[in-house]
Parts: structure tokens; C-alpha cells; sequence
């Protein structure tokens, strides 16, 4: 596995690794060629500058061509197999129990694309400022990090164990 420094690698459950595959198999296959259909279309309708379907058609397939780009970096940084040690160590694919200045919040530390599309699940990456914080820590560990507006935050590990989504 080779990473840069832009591009860490990313824990994933093999669900999450073949759901994002599939996601990119679609997106370079029928989705690239839909888009493609339509700018060809708008095309034909004449004058360009004033042809709103062909400006839609070029934004999407913009967007399409940045998940693409994303997804196949993900997936190629990607480590993915089975979740963490249940060592109650705070580390990516852990499900996070925390006191946050006061409030019992539950997170997943890594990364989104472990969770499926529409889950309310609240995920916190290893470069959040909470995140970098609390990699690393155990249950029972507190700790205080400095939020983005420079408030300094309390924070309690009650419990970190592997995900199961």
C-alpha cells in the first residue's frame, strides 16, 4: 500500500469497500456515458452559450469526474479487511463513545465512506481538529483539544470499539 502524505490510508469494512467500487464501476460506466448522451444532445440543439441543458449536462459530468477521481484514490489507499482490536483504543473504524464539553456524543473515528449513504451516523476523521485529539487515546483517558474557533473543549473516552456497520 502506498500513500502520500495527502493521501492516508483509509480503514474500510469490505461492505464499505464494495459498495464505493460498485459506486465508481457505475459512475465510470452507465452514468459517464447518460452524461455524455446529454451533452451530445444539448449539443445539437444549436447555439451553446444560451443552452441551458448543455451548461447543466457539463456542471454534472464535471462532478461526476470528481467523485470518479476521488473514489479511485480512496479505494486504491484503501485498507480494508477485518475492523480494529477491541483494545479500547481510539483509532480509525472505531465506534467512539466521548463526553464532549459535557455532552455524551457517539462517533465513528475515520473515515465517511465506511458508513452508508443516509446514516445519521456522526463521523469524525483523524484530521479533525477532535480527531487528531483523540487518535491514539483509551477509554478513561481525558484530554482537551482546541476547537476551531480557539476554544479550548473537554473531552472524556468512555468507551471505543470496533464498527460493526
Amino acid at each position: 500500500m502506498s500513500t502520500t502524505q495527502n493521501e492516508p490510508v483509509v480503514w474500510l469494512t469490505q461492505e464499505a469497500f464494495d459498495r464505493l467500487s460498485a459506486e465508481l464501476e457505475q459512475l465510470q460506466g452507465p452514468v459517464r456515458q447518460e452524461i455524455v448522451d446529454r451533452i451530445e444532445q444539448a449539443r445539437s440543439e444549436g447555439d451553446l452559450k444560451e443552452n441551458g441543458g448543455y451548461h447543466a449536462a457539463r456542471e454534472e459530468q464535471g462532478k461526476n469526474e470528481g467523485r470518479i477521481i476521488q473514489l479511485k484514490q480512496l479505494l486504491e489507499n484503501a485498507h480494508v479487511g477485518e475492523a480494529p482490536a477491541d483494545d479500547g483504543v481510539v483509532e480509525p473504524g472505531m465506534l467512539v463513545v466521548a463526553k464532549i464539553a459535557g455532552r455524551e456524543t457517539t462517533f465513528l473515528f475515520g473515515s465517511r465512506e465506511i458508513v452508508s449513504e443516509g446514516s445519521e451516523l456522526e463521523v469524525f476523521s483523524e484530521k479533525s481538529p477532535i480527531g487528531s485529539a483523540v487518535h491514539g487515546k483509551k477509554v478513561g483517558d481525558s484530554l482537551s483539544y482546541t476547537a476551531p474557533n480557539g476554544k479550548d473543549i473537554a473531552v472524556e473516552i468512555i468507551s471505543a470499539k470496533p464498527y460493526q456497520g
